[in-house]
């Protein structure tokens, strides 16, 4: 393990440590919940405690064998709660395959300085517990959401299990507005199993935010601060040999001919309307 990771790993800690003390399991019957409306408007951390950084886990789970569950989509196609009792035996043993065929919910992705706003984001990371392409675990995030946000906690928990080969409770919440098809954050709760929390202990809510980007909850759409919004604009990757349009990050995307690669912003009806059809692994 690089020294890098091992700082960040004692840093975190140090502050998770700091901020609640989690020291005792959440007492029997305690139960900790939060709404948006709790939550400060986001000022330029990437996170914040909530209910004093205890996580709330009920005591039958405090186990030593490992699980995962995933809740179904919603009538929006929206991800519920993602829960696990990650161990060592649930860690991938392989590199991580395409996630690009998952379309989740509000995902209208564009480009700013270059770079994407959007990443298709693991609720619970993939060096936890394996998961690739499922729909269940993977929701629109930002790209300062998902490395800034969440990544810290994920390294955090994944150190802490391979160092001790102990368990930890571990659940992430996405947390949408009223019928908004991206989540305005997440919830990300761990509780270290054999130690009684003295390991790894956080709740904490990751803002779904990108710095200088606006964003439209409701719809994925999103602008540049200041900007009128461009509604009904995508950028898409176009193959014009096949006529079909990719998701940018498609892994189709990577082997396709550059004479026949074009890249296309504007409105997904424009581009049927040309005659070209939608890919049909990342369905954009």
């Amino acid at each position: 393990m690089n020294r890098t990771r091992i700082s960040l790993t004692a840093a975190l800690l140090s502050l998770c440590l700091l901020l609640s003390g989690c020291m005792m399991p959440p007492a029997e019957g305690t139960v900790t919940s939060f709404s948006l409306e709790d939550i400060p408007a986001w000022s330029g951390e990437p996170y914040v405690a909530v209910d004093g950084n205890q996580p709330d886990f009920p005591e039958e789970d405090m186990t030593s064998v490992s699980f995962e569950t995933y809740s179904e989509l919603d009538t929006l196609g929206r991800c519920g709660v993602a829960y696990a009792n990650v161990g060592q035996d649930l860690m991938p043993t392989e590199d991580r395959e395409s996630i690009s065929s998952v379309t989740p919910s509000g995902w209208i992705n564009r480009e700013y300085d270059g770079e994407y706003l959007y990443n298709r984001c693991h609720l619970i990371g993939f060096q936890l517990t394996g998961e690739n392409a499922n729909e269940e675990n993977l929701i629109t995030g930002t790209r300062y959401m998902n490395v800034d946000g969440m990544l810290p906690f994920e390294n955090l928990v994944a150190d802490y299990v391979k160092e001790t080969d102990n368990h930890v409770l571990y659940r992430v919440t996405p947390v949408f507005e009223g019928q908004n098809l991206v989540a305005s954050g997440v919830q990300m709760e761990a509780w270290s199993v054999e130690d009684e929390g003295e390991g790894v202990c956080f709740n904490v809510y990751v803002y779904n935010v990108q710095p200088g980007i606006t964003i439209d909850y409701a719809t994925g759409e999103s602008w540049q601060e200041g900007a009128e919004p461009q509604s009904g604009e995508t950028t898409y990757i176009l193959n014009t040999n096949s006529h079909k349009f990719h998701d940018p990050d498609c892994s189709s995307v990577s082997g396709m001919s550059t004479a026949n690669r074009q890249e296309y912003t504007g409105s997904r009806e424009d581009l049927i309307a040309q005659g070209y059809t939608p890919c049909g692994q990342c369905n954009p």
